[in-house]
């Protein structure tokens, strides 16, 4: 696990290579293993690997979601509002499960923020989505992870770039020191 911690970049060019229905079934399976608050599992996933959504999805807000259009397989995140007042929290969790999963099954991923992001000065980019994908209103997307073979290796962080004065140990006055 922590190998994967350490080495997962985000990926955003992704070679043409197909995503095996079984490895996807893995990726989801752990997705729907992550933890939530009092398990309420708020969270619900939308498989897209049709070139065509894709490519709509790559349009969902002005910056950052154009990594989709190449991507082989995207899940968007939507949480139930309905079940938990914390679902972004939870699909947050379950976002980045499936990330890790990804890395761990060799594959490469992105997140694509959704929530709070608008599609153009008319529509928020959760009813772009919604509308597209046919999402019940009581769902709302939190994001969208795009998935595929990397089609490039970004090396992991050096131990000069992680940066240790974001720690704290006891008080926020004591910086923790690196051994």
């Amino acid at each position: 696990m922590l190998e994967i911690l350490y080495n997962r970049r985000s990926t955003r060019k992704f070679s043409e290579k197909k995503i095996d229905d079984e490895i996807i079934h893995q990726l989801l399976k752990a997705g729907l293993h992550s933890p939530s608050s009092k398990n309420s599992q708020p969270w619900e996933f939308v498989v897209v690997d049709d070139p065509e959504l894709l490519s709509q999805l790559s349009v969902a807000k002005p910056h950052g979601a154009c990594l989709l259009k190449h991507a082989p397989l995207a899940v968007v995140v939507a949480g139930d509002k309905t079940k938990s007042d914390i679902w972004i929290e939870d699909c947050s969790i379950a976002s980045i499960i499936l990330q890790l999963a990804a890395e761990g099954l060799g594959l490469g991923s992105c997140w694509v923020q959704i929530h709070r992001r608008y599609h153009d000065d008319d529509q928020t980019a959760n009813e772009f989505i919604s509308n597209l994908l046919n999402i019940p209103e009581h769902l709302e997307v939190l994001s969208i992870v795009g998935i595929g073979y990397k089609a490039a290796d970004r090396p992991p962080l050096s131990n000069k770039e992680i940066d240790w004065s974001k720690v704290m140990r006891n008080s926020y006055n004591t910086v923790y020191s690196e051994k």
